[in-house]
């Protein structure tokens, strides 16, 4: 990567939009297709649409016997049941990491980038299908809330805060790297998910700890979550030669990875953010799945999510695909 205007440095408000009709088969759906990682021992089994509590009203000729209330009936000594309307809609809060941690790519794009194009193709997914879309977009310094509506404006108004976000980062900016940042977007996402929203987290996890593991934890006891580990390739299978050159475009680091001691920090450090990472899904049922940023987004994404079903019956042969990281 040699210029700042390359494509897979930054991001712009036009490459976003363009990414409307990558993420058709992209399924964020509660029913998720039986090949999809969401589905199946890879994942909790996601909920349907939520039911709101009307009343309680007396039993009638051709009411569902299973709506009845067991305790109201016993106490007025005639049969009444619950009644609930189907929520019309459900809301998806995209979690965006936009932080120095993440401006890092060794071969097709930044984290950044591949961050900002899953969240982008999530958002168009959900406004598809007439699902409410919110997100936090986080970075360093500063985050941004945008509240879930059903609109293209408010996909809009989300994708051009990750764009602004995206294009602030950069060495030599006066940005400090800030970990704690992943639980302040935490918290906020906490407390706009109160129950039966789905929660899509796109982070390195850079700053991940106990607290980390509480918030998600009590996010997935009542809407469910995801997690996407945005990873590059380099973090973890570092070159053999004595050093090597990291550039935003702008600047230029040079890195002397070939000492030992230097390579095995880095590995070391690596290993125990992924491996904390991936613990989610034994400890609270939460999918991890990891998002490649040497890879392109869209594909990974129909991936690991898993595509929509094939109409009039086609498809039937597609397999599911082991998620590794590489």
């Amino acid at each position: 990567m040699t210029s700042a205007s390359s494509p897979g440095v930054y991001v712009s408000l036009d490459d976003l939009i363009a990414l409307e009709y990558r993420g058709r088969k992209v399924s964020f759906l509660p029913r998720q297709p039986v090949h999809s990682l969401l589905s199946g021992r890879f994942a909790s089994r996601m909920r349907g649409r939520g039911l709101n509590f009307e009343e309680i009203r007396d039993y009638r000729a051709g009411d569902d016997v299973r709506s009845i209330d067991w305790k109201v009936t016993a106490r007025l000594q005639k049969p009444h049941i619950r009644v609930f309307n189907e929520e019309r809609d459900r809301q998806t809060i995209l979690v965006v990491d936009q932080r120095l941690s993440m401006f890092f790519g060794s071969r097709l794009a930044m984290k950044s980038v591949t961050a900002a194009q899953a969240a982008s193709i999530g958002a168009w997914r959900v406004l598809g299908v007439g699902d409410r879309v919110g997100a936090i977009i986080f970075g360093d310094r500063d985050l941004v809330e945008v509240s879930a509506r059903r609109s293209r404006a408010t996909v809009l108004q989300m994708l051009s805060a990750i764009v602004a976000q995206n294009q602030a980062l950069g060495v030599g900016r006066g940005l400090v790297s800030a970990p704690a940042m992943l639980n302040t977007a935490l918290e906020h996402a906490l407390r706009r998910a109160l129950h039966d929203a789905v929660v899509v987290i796109i982070s390195d996890f850079d700053g991940a700890d106990d607290a980390t593991r509480k918030m998600i934890g009590a996010m997935a006891q009542h809407n469910d979550v995801v997690a996407l580990l945005v990873h590059d390739p380099l973090q973890s299978d570092l070159p053999p030669s004595a050093s090597m050159t990291v550039t935003d475009g702008e600047l230029q680091i040079r890195l002397e990875v070939g000492r030992d001691s230097v390579r095995k920090n880095i590995s070391q450090a690596t290993e125990e953010r992924l491996k904390g990472v991936f613990a989610l899904t034994q400890e609270l049922g939460v999918p991890v799945l990891p998002l490649s940023a040497a890879e392109e987004t869209a594909a990974q994404l129909r991936r690991l999510l898993g595509a929509m079903p094939a109409r009039h019956g086609r498809g039937g042969g597609h397999r599911g695909a082991e998620a590794t990281l590489g």
